[in-house]
């Protein structure tokens, strides 16, 4: 017997295709698209943002031709609320946040799935990239499309009501395939950027909310070698922008180190300066299985991945890096695997 399924239709190709399958498979599939801005621009730029009138049309379009009701839902204000000023305070407070796997955690899995069950749906669909099996996540055989870690936050009873259809596909043959079923959005451009930020200008979007305030740059030795008009304009790792008056006595480029809101200080040095080999975390979320090996981390959507060890403390979790990492920065999420099995997440609150 089939199941009721709610196919989350962002637009894009992937959940075209995913609510496709999912039809396809014999279940009752309803398509909703969620209506994040309340105040949406008609057209996409590119690949930028999402969540346009665009967007919506095309998702309404991939639905008829599926053959299955569609509507859409307004989440704009939960939205707003649990992404979007959630980015803009973590920012605020020197923290570097990861907004996909916030909306992931809180609107699709959260406001979504709930309202989905009340209604009677077994189970929500979305078109993420990540192989969801008896309950376990792990990655998508497509590497370069791999949605596993922002998918990391999960719980295992969100993971109990999710489906991932495109979990052995590349996005290749997902492209392929919506060619053959006749959907128009087959070679749409994917989003890539921040979608609540279209034209791309972080800094710009921070500072038209949180002021600007000018504040020091200084080296590792405490030096003034410039300034800025917002700590919440850097994040850790950066180097481009710094608009540093004066170079480095070995001429070698400089990297922001460190970002102290309450003094708007920004602190830069030489990429070595970045290496750690120690995260401390806070928020756990274990969703995997007990048995751990082959134990890995992964620090940043799309990262690099470190062989590690961690060690529950406190509330929080220690992870110990088999080699130096750089570009840390808290706020981030670290995603714990075991091979391409997730075994849990955790928010970076520090390294050393």
């Amino acid at each position: 017997m089939g199941l009721r399924v709610l196919a989350a239709m962002s637009g894009g190709v992937d959940s075209a295709v995913a609510a496709a399958r999912i039809a396809e498979a014999g279940h009752d599939v309803t398509g909703v698209h969620l209506a994040l801005s309340a105040n949406p621009q008609s057209h996409r730029t590119g690949a930028r943002g999402c969540c346009t009138i665009e967007d919506s049309r095309d998702a309404r379009r991939a639905a008829d031709v599926i053959g299955i009701p569609f509507y859409i839902w307004d989440m704009a204000e939960r939205f707003q609320r649990d992404v979007v000023e959630d980015f803009v305070s973590e920012y605020a407070a020197g923290r570097t946040p990861n907004p996909c796997l916030r909306c992931n955690e809180k609107i699709k899995f959260s406001a979504v799935l709930d309202r989905a069950l009340a209604l009677g749906f077994d189970a929500v669909a979305t078109g993420h990239h990540a192989k969801l099996v008896d309950g376990v996540l792990s990655r998508s055989p497509d590497q370069g499309k791999d949605q596993s870690y922002v998918l990391g936050v999960l719980t295992r009873d969100q993971l109990s009501h999710a489906i991932f259809p495109l979990g052995d596909s590349t996005k290749a043959q997902v492209r392929e395939e919506a060619a053959r079923r006749g959907l128009t959005v087959a070679d749409k451009p994917d989003s890539h950027d921040i979608c609540f930020i279209a034209d791309g200008d972080t800094r710009g979007f921070l500072a038209e909310r949180l002021g600007s305030a000018e504040g020091p740059i200084v080296d590792q030795s405490g030096d003034v070698v410039g300034s800025h008009q917002g700590a919440h304009g850097f994040t850790i790792g950066q180097r481009k922008g710094l608009h540093i008056d004066r170079p480095a006595a070995d001429g070698r480029p400089r990297y922001v180190l460190s970002i102290e809101p309450v003094s708007n200080t920004v602190t830069v040095g030489p990429r070595a300066a970045l290496e750690v080999t120690s995260i401390t975390c806070g928020s756990p979320v274990w969703n995997g299985p007990a048995t751990v090996e082959d134990l890995t981390v992964q620090l940043r959507a799309h990262g690099e991945v470190y062989g590690c060890r961690f060690a529950e403390i406190g509330g929080g979790v220690r992870i110990d890096l088999d080699r130096p990492a750089t570009g840390v920065a808290a706020g981030q999420a670290a995603v714990l695997y075991s091979g391409d099995t997730v075994i849990g997440s955790a928010t970076i609150v520090a390294a050393s």
